[in-house]
């Protein structure tokens, strides 16, 4: 890999230069470097790292470009002091995310169990119970009103889930039918339709994907639980959403986070930060990336950036319509994350896990964020869909105060003093503007579904998103990684 300082003369000399000068003011021009690699990567969460690391392991020269000053996406620790983190995104992993599991081992980041010990809080109309989520509902509240409506509706989603063919849910004999509603008109047709029931399920919602039940399609949703497995394993609703035997089950030793951080290390300088990608051209035997730090001239390239980012880009020539049209149509979910820092954890005192299910918004779940050792207490809250969007139109004490009390709710009057608090408002966060993940809505997987990972020329598409399995996690990014490199790989 080659960086040569930027000069008129390079620039007119390269193929395609008329492209890639077009609209840019010339001092940017000289502020950059231009870079050779095999490979370019637009973004440096668990997806484009994943695939640079692959490539490199491969032999083959790579080039990262990412808009943020740091690594990790979706996955953001905050350093607390003596060595305690809170983790402001992707915080968990549970059966079957074994690649991203594998991914740590591999950097040297080992893993401990979310603090499960005792019971859960179930809070809805201001009144409190608690539960073990050891029962048959597992993470979900067993409240005897809605349980039928629970169990008719896990089942009939799970059974669902198993007729789709997971990754491509467009295929499906009732694709058409499924993606002509939304995950809340099949629940109103298919249950009892009990209302704490529908503000149950906006508590999922919210916390999962960051929308409202009437947002999501049908087919969307049944593909997001078929995704909660493996080659091996069938999705299933309980495995997505329980703590125990489920996606919330593990942590990382110092934070999601550190794993993108020690892959970066592994890769160095090929990675080229606050450089968000501007511009891609397609040339005849290769592409041009226009960065705010960098011009990369590569063989092919992956674009590994949210969907919502991915259509900001300029591509020469333009994408195709079913993938713009795809794109137009692929909102990032709203989701603010609250964290309040104690002393200790005293909820465990109390015989509590710190997990929760709250019906009575802004808070939807809640879970403890605790160090391993339970040196300090931290506890976060998902605020989610229609929930975060009032909140965060709150000022700052107002929101502050309004969580802490929802925390003094669940688990006793010490939620109210803690020593520190945080907020993470992904929707405000410019290179990432909403987690955990995009969605669609009624209509646009059976006519824009498979331009998602189609490769488009030269440019792969990468992203949590674009996984076949545990679309929306870490795992999620990391097997889209390594299948857009395995794409590359084939073509180079």
């Amino acid at each position: 890999m080659v960086d040569r300082p930027i000069t008129r003369r390079r620039l007119l000399g390269a193929a395609g230069a008329g492209a890639l000068l077009a609209g840019v003011p010339a001092g940017a021009l000289a502020r950059r470097t231009v870079r050779h690699a095999d490979v370019v990567v637009v973004g440096a969460g668990f997806a484009g790292l994943s695939a640079a690391r692959e490539l490199v392991r491969s032999g083959r020269s790579v080039v990262v470009l990412e808009a943020r000053h740091r690594v990790g996406g979706r996955a953001l620790n905050a350093e607390l002091g003596g060595g305690v983190i809170s983790e402001r995104g992707a915080t968990f992993i549970g059966p079957t995310q074994n690649r991203i599991r594998r991914l740590a081992k591999e950097v040297g980041v080992g893993t401990f169990p979310t603090y499960d010990e005792g019971d859960d809080v179930y809070l809805h109309d201001g009144k409190r119970s608690t539960y073990s989520d050891r029962g048959p509902t597992g993470t979900a509240p067993p409240d005897l009103e809605i349980l039928g409506d629970i169990a008719t509706a896990v089942y009939k989603i799970d059974q669902m889930a198993r007729q789709v063919p997971v990754g491509s849910p467009w295929k499906a004999s009732k694709a058409a039918e499924w993606d002509a509603q939304t995950l809340k008109d099949f629940v109103l047709a298919n249950t009892d339709g009990n209302p704490r029931f529908i503000r149950l399920l906006e508590v999922v919602t919210r916390a999962a994907v960051g929308a409202e039940p009437q947002d999501v399609s049908l087919l969307w949703t049944v593909n997001f639980i078929a995704a909660s497995g493996d080659e091996h394993h069938a999705g299933t609703f309980e495995r997505n959403f329980n703590t125990r035997g489920g996606a919330q089950q593990t942590r990382f030793r110092g934070g999601s986070q550190r794993v993108a951080k020690l892959v970066a290390r592994e890769l160095g300088d090929r990675i080229v930060l606050g450089s968000p990608a501007r511009r891609i051209t397609q040339l005849p035997h290769g592409v041009l990336v226009s960065s705010d730090g960098a011009v990369v001239h590569a063989k092919r390239a992956i674009v590994a950036i949210p969907p919502v980012l991915s259509a900001e880009i300029v591509y020469e020539p333009a994408l195709p319509a079913s993938r713009e049209d795809l794109l137009a149509r692929f909102p990032q979910g709203t989701l603010t994350k609250v964290t309040a820092v104690y002393d200790r954890p005293f909820w465990r005192d109390k015989g509590l896990t710190g997990t929760a299910v709250c019906l009575d918004p802004p808070l939807g779940a809640t879970f403890d964020d605790s160090p391993e050792d339970g040196s300090v207490g931290i506890v976060f809250g998902f605020v989610g869909g229609a929930a975060a969007r009032s909140f965060n139109r709150r000022p700052p004490s107002e929101r502050r105060a309004v969580a802490l009390e929802g925390f003094s709710k669940l688990f006793g009057s010490e939620g109210l003093h803690p020593t520190r608090y945080l907020e993470s408002n992904w929707r405000k966060q410019k290179w990432t503007r909403g987690c955990p993940l995009a969605y669609t809505g009624p209509g646009t997987l059976t006519k824009f579904g498979p331009a998602l990972r189609k490769p488009v020329g030269r440019i792969h598409w990468a992203g949590t998103e674009t996984s076949v399995f545990w679309s929306g996690y870490m795992d999620g990014a990391v097997r889209s990684g390594e299948r857009a490199a395995r794409e590359v790989l084939r073509r180079l």
